[in-house]
C-alpha cells in the first residue's frame, strides 16, 4: 500500500465531526463515486487484466491449425587415435598394416543446418475442440467480469449509503447530546430552587453520559464507513448528495425479476458457458483416438566446416513429407481421459441447475428485503412523526407538573430511536434495490453512468483474432478439421445482452437560460 493511499485512509478516520469542511461547492453524487470506481477500482481492473490474459488462450488453441518453422544447426568435430602397436596390425586382412606410414590420429569436422516447415492438415478434431473450449472459456470470463463489476458497484452503493446513514446518525446523536445537555441544565436549575430532587438530576446525568458514549461510537462508525468508501472509490467522501432513484431499473413485479435473472444473470451465464467448454473438451478427449495428418518441407545444408568451402564441400538436400500417425494402443490412457471429461461435463451440467436455483433464491431474498424495507420506511416515518409530537407534549406537560423528568428523557429517547430507525430503513431499502438489480444482471456501468466510457471486453479479443502468427490458410484447415471429425463439438456463441436502460444516475443537464 502506497504512502499516499495510507494517508488518505488515515484522513478518513479524523475530523469526522466536520463533515462538510473539505467538501467542494457542489455535493458529491453517487454517479461520481460509481464513475471513479468503474475507472480505478483495483478489483475491477485486475479482473479486466485477467480477462485479457484469458483471451490469449483462444489464440493458443488456434495454433493447432497454424504452421511451425524451425531452424536447426549442428557442428561436429572428431579425432580418432590409433595406439602405436595397433599401427602395425592388419585389421582389414589386405596384408598391409592399417596405420603403416600414416599418423596415429585422424581428425575430421562437419556441420549441418536445416530449415523445417511443418503444416498440420488434419488433427482429427483435436484443434477444433480446443478452439471451441477456449472460445467458451473466454465467453465465461466475460460473464465473470460482469459479475465482478456488479459486485464492485453494489459495494460502492452500499459504502455510499453507509456513509450517508452514518453522517445522519452522527447528526442525530449530536442533537441528542445537545438536547440532554439542556435538559441536565434545566434539571440542575430546578433542583437548585427545590422543584425537583437529586434523582431527577442523576437521571439526566446518566442519560447524557449514555448519549455522549453513543456519539463517540457514531463517530467511530462513520470513520470506518469513510475508510471503506475510500478503499472502493479511491478518495475520501465529501458532502454526499442524496441517493438518486433506482426505480427506472427495477422491474414492476417479482415474476419479471425472475425472468430477467434467468436470462441475464452473469453467474448463471458463466456456468452455462463453462458447461459448453467442458463439453468441447469431451470431444477433444475423444479426438485423441483419431489419426493426424501433417505436411513437412525441409531444406538441409551439410558439409565440412574448416576449411569453409561451400561450393565444393557443402551439399544441399530438399525433403517433402506427408505423414500420418494413428494411435493404436495407449494403455487405457485415452479412454480414461474420455471418461474423466464426460464426468466433468456432467458435473458442470448439474451445476448449471444449482446456480439457477441460487439465482432465483437471490431474487426472492433481495426482493423480500426490498419490500420489507419499503414497509419499514413508511412505519418509521409515522413513528418519527408520532414520537416528535409525544416528545413535545411531554416537555410541555412537564412544565405544568404533569410529567416527570424521566418521562421527558424516555420521550426523547424514543424520538431519537425512531429517527435512527428511519435512517437505517432508507439505507436498507436502497441497498436491497441495488442487490435486486445485481442478481438480475442490470447493475452495470452502462446503465448507471452511461456518460462514462465503457470498458469493452470484446475489443481486445477482436484484436487478437488476426494477430502475429495468423495465416490465411488456417481458416479452410479449421473448417476441414471441424467437418471431418466424428466427434464434433458445437461452437459456442455469445449470448445477447439486455439493451442499455436510461437515463442513468446522473442528473439531467440544466438547460441554458434564455
Amino acid at each position: 500500500m502506497s504512502i499516499n493511499f495510507r494517508g488518505r485512509l488515515m484522513a478518513a478516520t479524523v475530523c469526522v465531526g466536520v463533515l462538510g469542511a473539505a467538501a467542494s461547492a457542489s455535493a458529491e453524487t453517487l454517479a461520481d463515486a460509481i464513475a471513479l470506481a468503474y475507472e480505478n477500482n483495483p478489483t475491477l481492473q485486475a479482473q479486466r487484466a485477467t480477462q485479457r490474459a484469458l483471451d490469449e488462450t483462444y489464440v493458443q488453441a488456434r495454433t493447432g491449425w497454424r504452421p511451425t518453422l524451425t531452424l536447426g544447426g549442428q557442428a561436429q568435430w572428431t579425432e580418432s587415435q590409433t595406439p602405436l602397436l595397433g599401427r602395425l596390425q592388419d585389421f582389414n586382412g589386405d596384408g598391409v598394416p592399417d596405420s603403416s606410414g600414416r599418423a596415429g590420429a585422424v581428425r575430421s569436422n562437419s556441420g549441418a543446418a536445416q530449415l523445417t516447415f511443418t503444416q498440420p492438415l488434419w488433427t482429427g478434431g483435436r484443434a477444433a475442440a480446443a478452439v471451441n473450449a477456449a472460445n467458451a472459456d473466454v465467453l465465461a470470463g466475460r460473464e465473470n467480469l460482469r459479475r465482478v463489476e456488479a459486485q464492485v458497484l453494489v459495494s460502492v452503493i452500499q459504502a455510499y449509503s453507509d456513509v450517508r446513514r452514518d453522517q445522519e446518525v452522527l447528526r442525530i446523536r449530536q442533537e441528542n447530546v445537545n438536547v440532554l445537555t439542556r435538559q441536565l441544565q434545566e434539571s440542575q436549575a430546578r433542583f437548585d430552587v427545590g422543584e425537583v430532587t437529586r434523582t431527577d438530576v442523576a437521571q439526566s446525568q446518566a442519560r447524557l453520559a449514555q448519549a455522549q458514549a453513543s456519539l463517540q461510537a457514531a463517530q467511530a462508525q462513520l470513520a470506518i464507513s469513510r475508510a471503506g468508501y475510500a478503499t472502493l472509490v479511491g478518495q475520501n467522501p465529501g458532502e454526499l448528495a442524496p441517493e438518486p432513484s433506482l426505480a427506472y431499473l427495477l422491474p414492476s413485479d417479482p415474476d419479471q425479476a425472475y425472468q430477467l435473472a434467468e436470462q441475464f444473470n452473469p453467474q448463471l451465464r458463466a456456468q452455462q458457458f463453462a458447461e459448453q467448454a467442458s463439453r468441447a473438451r469431451v470431444a477433444g478427449a475423444r479426438a485423441e483416438r483419431m489419426p493426424q495428418v501433417s505436411a513437412q518441407v525441409a531444406v538441409a545444408q551439410r558439409g565440412v566446416i574448416e576449411p569453409f568451402e561451400p561450393e565444393d564441400r557443402f551439399g544441399r538436400a530438399y525433403t517433402a513429407t506427408i505423414s500420418a500417425s494413428v494411435p493404436l494402443f495407449s494403455g487405457g490412457l485415452t479412454s480414461s481421459r474420455v471418461r474423466q471429461a464426460v464426468e466433468r461435463n456432467t458435473s458442470d451440467r448439474i451445476t448449471v441447475e444449482g446456480v439457477r436455483r441460487n439465482v432465483l433464491q437471490g431474487v426472492t431474498q433481495f426482493w423480500s428485503q426490498l419490500i420489507a424495507a419499503r414497509a419499514t420506511i413508511a412505519s418509521s416515518e409515522e413513528q418519527v412523526r408520532a414520537a416528535r409530537i409525544a416528545a413535545e407534549g411531554t416537555r410541555q406537560e412537564q412544565q405544568v407538573g404533569l410529567r416527570t423528568t424521566i418521562d421527558v428523557l424516555n420521550a426523547e429517547q424514543e424520538l431519537r430511536q425512531a429517527e435512527l430507525n428511519a435512517v437505517s430503513s432508507r439505507r436498507d431499502e436502497y441497498v436491497a434495490a441495488a442487490n435486486v438489480l445485481a442478481v438480475m444482471g442490470r447493475l452495470e456501468g452502462r446503465n448507471l453512468v452511461p456518460s462514462q466510457p465503457q470498458y469493452d471486453a470484446a475489443k481486445n479479443f477482436r484484436k487478437l483474432r488476426m494477430t502475429w502468427g495468423w495465416t490465411p490458410w488456417e481458416e479452410p484447415i479449421g473448417i476441414i478439421d471441424q467437418l471431418l471429425t466424428p466427434y464434433p463439438a458445437k461452437a459456442p456463441g455469445a449470448k445477447p445482452l439486455e439493451a442499455p436502460i436510461g437515463p442513468g444516475l446522473e442528473p439531467p443537464p440544466v438547460a441554458p437560460a434564455k
